[in-house]
């Protein structure tokens, strides 16, 4: 259904959001620090 992960991602993050809206929430996205990331 989708073509690469990052749109499935993108998919759910919307989707978690327009819930949010819908249901009068607020919601925060957190990012976990990626281990590709050079140190």
């Amino acid at each position: 259904m989708f073509e690469h992960e990052l749109d499935l991602a993108y998919a759910v993050m919307d989707g978690v959001k327009a819930r949010a809206q819908a249901g009068n929430y607020e919601v925060e996205r957190f990012r976990f620090p990626s281990r590709l990331a050079a140190s």
